[in-house]
C-alpha cells in the first residue's frame, strides 16, 4: 500500500522502455482502486495487471469486499492469494485461502497462492510441515485438475522487509519440496507449475536465485517500487 496513481503511472513510464524486450511473464499486482487505470496503462504491452487480494465472495451484502468477476471487469489477471500479511493481519485461514483461489478460478483469473513460515517456525524445525499444510488446503480442497493455471510463491515470512534472504540453497530446498508435494498429487502440474522466491527479491541477488532448477521466478516487495531495480530483476528472469 504506497504511493498513489500518480506514483504508479510515473513508475510504469519509467518501467516499461527498460523491460519492452523482456520475454518473462511480468505481473504489477496493485490495490483495488488503481487497477483499472494501470490495466490500461500497460494493455499495449509486454506487462500484466494484477491485484493484492481476491474476496471469497461471489456477489452481496459484503461490504468493502471486492469479488473476482469485478476483478475481471478491470481487465486483471492475475490475483495474490494467501500473502503473509493478509494471513497475519488479516486473517485469512487456509480454508479462507481456499476460497478465494477458487472464486480466482471461476473467474479465469491466474491465482498466485503465497506458502511460507515465520522465523519461529523456521527455527523449530517446522518449514515443510507449515508450507505442505498451506499448499496442500488447495491441493485436497480443489484437486489438482482444477490447478492448472496456479503460481505458487514461496515467501518465508521472516525475509519479507527484513532485508534477510533465504540463500539460494535454502530457497530451492522448500521450492523442490513444494514441488514434490504438487507431483504428490498430480506429476504433469508439477512439471508446469510456476513458483516463485519472495523474501527480499532485489537487483543483485535475482540472478543467483533465479539459477536455481526449482525456482521460476520473484515475487517481489519493496525492489519493485524501484523503476530501475525492478527491471534488473526482470531482465534477471529473463536470461
Amino acid at each position: 500500500m504506497h504511493g498513489g496513481l500518480a506514483f504508479a503511472r510515473e513508475l510504469l513510464a519509467d518501467l516499461q522502455p527498460q523491460v519492452a524486450d523482456v520475454e518473462a511473464d511480468m505481473v504489477v499486482c496493485v490495490p483495488f482502486v488503481m487497477l483499472r487505470a494501470v490495466a490500461g496503462t500497460v494493455q499495449d504491452s509486454n506487462l500484466h495487471a494484477g491485484a493484492q487480494d481476491v474476496s471469497e465472495y461471489e456477489a452481496g451484502a459484503f461490504t468493502g469486499e471486492t469479488s473476482a468477476a469485478m476483478l475481471r471487469d478491470c481487465q486483471c489477471e492475475y490475483v495474490i492469494i494467501g500473502h503473509s500479511e493478509r494471513r497475519t493481519l488479516f486473517g485469512d485461514t487456509d480454508e479462507r485461502v481456499v476460497a478465494k483461489v477458487e472464486a480466482a478460478l471461476d473467474a479465469d483469473l491466474v491465482p498466485i497462492l503465497c506458502v511460507g513460515e515465520t522465523q519461529a517456525e523456521r527455527e523449530a524445525g517446522d518449514t515443510e510441515a507449515v508450507v505442505a499444510r498451506q499448499l496442500r488446503a488447495v491441493l485436497d480442497g480443489l484437486g489438482a485438475g482444477r490447478l492448472g493455471t496456479l503460481v505458487i510463491a514461496y515467501e518465508p515470512v521472516w525475509a519479507i522487509g527484513t532485508g534477510l534472504t533465504a540463500t539460494p540453497e535454502q530457497a530451492q530446498a522448500v521450492h523442490a519440496f513444494l514441488r514434490g508435494q504438487v507431483s504428490q498429487a498430480d506429476a504433469t502440474l508439477a512439471n508446469g507449475v510456476r513458483i516463485l522466491y519472495g523474501g527480499s527479491v532485489k537487483a543483485d541477488n535475482a540472478a543467483e536465485l533465479f539459477a536455481m532448477p526449482d525456482i521460476d521466478g520473484g515475487l517481489v516487495g519493496g525492489a519493485s517500487l524501484k523503476a530501475d531495480d525492478f527491471a534488473k530483476i526482470c531482465q534477471a528472469a529473463d536470461l
